[in-house]
């Protein structure tokens, strides 16, 4: 993609509006653009990050065995009066009727939608187990939306439920699910710590939520210190020896019952951005969704859901991936892997850098090319700001020594490389 035809709207000055780090960063690069209070357009660099977000968490959703469905943003109040929580949910549910005044709501989340498909289709307990998950837009009407995509009123989350025979089964889907999450979070480049939680209006007696840990985080976390090894090596990970360490936000730690002490106790700020319950027969006691079992008789299955926030992963990663001049990539998720700047405005500085641009391209390398008629600062301002892992420089001193330079935007690390094996340089950077 050229620069000079690329809708990228970047900002010199901080809004007045964004108070975290990742909020400003996303309204300077030209990532998203406020609609209104807590709702977001997503241009086209922040859309391409998004995009990389969900398919990694789809990707690892489906090796754990998900099926993906598609519920519907509004689902009708009949279902939730039929759970019990239309009335109990509170003003965080946006209602409204159609023209035949039958009650809706936007749908905040989807057990009773997922357990009625349930109980239609599924009667046998051969069918089990199951889940099924979907990616899509959530409305949660937020007294004091803030903090940009980290904390809105419309956000995409995936979210999947799953269905269980007995307990144990239950269980051995929760113990996986976690594993999977613990792989997402890897592959996202980020740093997460899972945390005994309350179960909330979700209901059920297990729960975990997930905190990345940055800096700028809004929790404090507490927890055991063996969690800083277990990152490294994620399929060697034993679920239930992290399920049995200690580990707490703000509101659940409490100094005294902690078994912890000195360096075994470390403590970070943390940002949630999953979180994962296991909820019994809740719903599919009071939905009426059960199985006939070999013996004839019937049972309600153990559910469990499973949430990540999709969108709010993208200012969480930021959050971790930041320094004074902007964004820093993992690059599992940067919009493109390289940055190509062009310096001096000659021709023939033109004409590799085009020649680069499409050799990169014919390889799989994604470019974003900055091939605009600017001088070096704002090529370098831009490149740093919206912070893509590698930046190739080309001037006319490089051109007549036959090298360009490389930039690794993480490291600052600068490297000189013959213009020849340029493109194979980058292709083993990025296997």
């Amino acid at each position: 993609m050229k620069l000079s035809t690329y809708f990228l709207p970047t900002l010199k000055e901080t809004p007045s509006e964004a108070t975290v780090v990742s909020h400003r960063l996303m309204l300077r690069a030209g990532m998203i653009s406020q609609s209104t209070a807590g709702i977001y357009s997503w241009l086209p660099l922040g859309l391409r990050v998004l995009k990389k977000v969900e398919q990694i968490v789809r990707e690892e959703q489906d090796r754990m065995g998900g099926q993906e469905v598609l519920m519907p943003l509004l689902q009708t109040a009949e279902l939730w009066q039929e759970s019990g929580r239309y009335d109990g949910y509170g003003k965080e549910m946006l209602r409204m009727q159609d023209r035949h005044e039958r009650d809706l709501l936007f749908g905040p989340t989807a057990e009773e939608v997922i357990t009625d498909i349930f109980r239609r289709y599924i009667k046998s307990y051969k069918a089990l187990p199951k889940c099924f998950y979907q990616i899509h837009w959530k409305f949660r009407d937020e007294i004091r939306p803030r903090f940009g995509v980290m904390r809105g009123r419309e956000f995409l989350m995936k979210d999947a439920y799953s269905f269980d025979v007995d307990k144990e089964s239950a269980v051995n889907t929760y113990r996986a699910m976690m594993r999977t999450y613990l792989k997402t979070f890897q592959r996202l480049g980020l740093a997460v710590i899972p945390v005994r939680a309350d179960t909330g209006v979700i209901g059920g007696d297990l729960s975990h939520e997930f905190h990345v840990l940055a800096q700028t985080g809004e929790s404090q976390v507490y927890y055991d210190k063996k969690f800083d090894t277990f990152r490294e090596n994620i399929d060697q990970v034993d679920v239930d020896e992290i399920m049995g360490l200690y580990a707490m936000a703000d509101e659940m730690h409490k100094p005294e019952e902690c078994p912890l002490e000195g360096e075994d106790l470390r403590e970070a700020r943390g940002i949630e951005v999953g979180h994962i319950f296991n909820f019994g027969t809740k719903y599919s006691e009071i939905l009426n969704a059960k199985v006939v079992l070999a013996d004839g008789s019937s049972i309600a299955p153990e559910m469990g859901s499973y949430g990540i926030g999709v969108s709010r992963l993208v200012g969480a990663i930021i959050e971790a991936n930041h320094d004074e001049q902007g964004i820093i990539w993992p690059e599992s998720v940067a919009p493109f892997q390289v940055a190509l700047i062009g310096l001096g405005g000659t021709v023939e500085v033109s004409e590799v850098c085009e020649r680069i641009y499409k050799d990169l391209e014919k390889v799989g390398v994604s470019v974003l090319y900055d091939n605009r008629s600017e001088g070096p600062g704002v090529k370098f301002s831009t490149a740093d700001l919206i912070g893509l892992p590698w930046q190739i420089i080309l001037g006319p001193k490089g051109l007549q020594e036959g090298l360009a330079e490389i930039k690794c935007r993480r490291t600052g690390d600068r490297e000189s490389i013959p213009l020849e094996s340029l493109v194979s340089y980058m292709q083993e950077k990025l296997c």
